[in-house]
């Protein structure tokens, strides 16, 4: 039997405990029976918490969403190209190197790819995010160097080859990676 739980944690229980399955079976993959089995409880406790899988999916990505949509909302009030560019991409790097679990779960599964694509608050915030990134009006190669950093980030945090990288190490590679196919100059260091 659960011991009882402050409001909130049996909820966040399930989101952790969706995430890791999500990550070893998929979206696809998963049941909700699945989901109970690994939390010892039955699947009523589950419903309990969410109406469906795809609620569950909704749930897991929210955060990530949320603090997105705040990193964009910054950039966007910046005046220059450079800063905007600058903002938005360290909240992106951020996010990403923060999430490494989530991140792999959203670049490798086709599930979550969908649901996430067929909200149109999320493809405008794609849409901002590249103007961001690419300015008014891209030629084809800051365009094509705007998708692939897009995607890139969220391969380099998943990829096996880049496991050992501590958290530190991926931020600093990922911004000069990044900042050299943008064409972004590096910041300037700060006045003493």
């Amino acid at each position: 039997m659960m011991q009882r739980q402050p409001p909130g944690a049996a909820r966040e229980r399930v989101l952790s405990v969706a995430l890791d399955l999500f990550a070893r079976h998929g979206v696809n993959g998963t049941s909700l029976q699945m989901i109970a089995d690994e939390l010892g409880v039955t699947k009523a406790a589950v419903y309990h918490q969410f109406r469906s899988k795809d609620d569950i999916v909704r749930a897991v990505i929210a955060p990530a969403l949320e603090r997105l949509r705040a990193v964009t909302e910054e950039a966007e009030r910046r005046r220059r190209r450079s800063e905007r560019a600058e903002v938005v991409l360290g909240g992106i790097i951020d996010l990403v190197v923060d999430n490494r679990r989530l991140a792999a779960v959203l670049q490798s599964d086709p599930a979550i790819t969908t649901l996430v694509h067929e909200s149109d608050d999320v493809r405008g915030l794609e849409r901002r995010i590249t103007a961001l990134l690419a300015g008014d009006g891209p030629d084809d190669e800051t365009l094509l160097a705007t998708v692939m950093v897009s995607g890139g980030l969220l391969i380099a945090a998943r990829d096996p080859r880049l496991m050992h990288f501590d958290d530190e190490r991926l931020r600093h590679n990922l911004h000069v990676v990044a900042r050299r196919l943008l064409r972004l100059r590096a910041p300037a260091p700060p006045r003493a």
